[in-house]
């Protein structure tokens, strides 16, 4: 009687040579498109206003088109919350932002804070797609992690 082997190689398998390159190809597509994001958004971001001094740019929240009860909201309806709406995301901030002599104990929020601020406080400024404000560095009220959890009333 034989005894049946089995040949088991220690090597594994290795992948087509298609599906690799089909997967190559798909990275560098998707690389392309980041780089194109990328470059999109630094020169719509070259358009924005850049604060001096202690001031910072701050884009308002702007509500979902649709509550959580499942009600739609019109066009002028989140307008008018984003105009009236007192948090925002800081966008960039003055060279003296926050200066050490004015706030010893350190900056409040820094770029890509939300931040929460008095209802009329700041400049508003219109830009294409919505407006954005100016605020000085002591009208930040607090910061949110998410401004979700914040009630917005118009």
């Amino acid at each position: 009687m034989q005894k049946a082997t089995s040949s088991i190689s220690a090597e594994p398998e290795s992948t087509p040579k298609i599906k690799s390159a089909l997967l190559d190809k798909y990275r560098e597509e998707e690389e392309k498109a980041v780089d194109k994001h990328n470059s999109i958004k630094e020169k719509e971001s070259s358009k924005l206003p850049q604060p001096t001094g202690w001031r910072m740019l701050v884009l308002p929240f702007k509500a979902k088109p649709k509550t959580k009860g499942g009600i739609y909201l019109s066009d002028e309806s989140i307008e008018r919350s984003q105009v009236a709406s007192t948090c925002g995301l800081v966008l960039a901030m003055g060279p003296h932002c926050y200066d050490k002599e004015k706030f010893p104990e350190g900056p409040w929020c820094k770029v890509g804070d939300w931040v929460i601020f008095a209802r009329y406080a700041g400049s508003r400024i219109l830009i294409d797609g919505g407006e954005v404000r100016l605020l000085n560095d002591d009208e930040v009220l607090a910061t949110v992690k998410d401004p979700e959890d914040i009630f917005h009333q118009f």
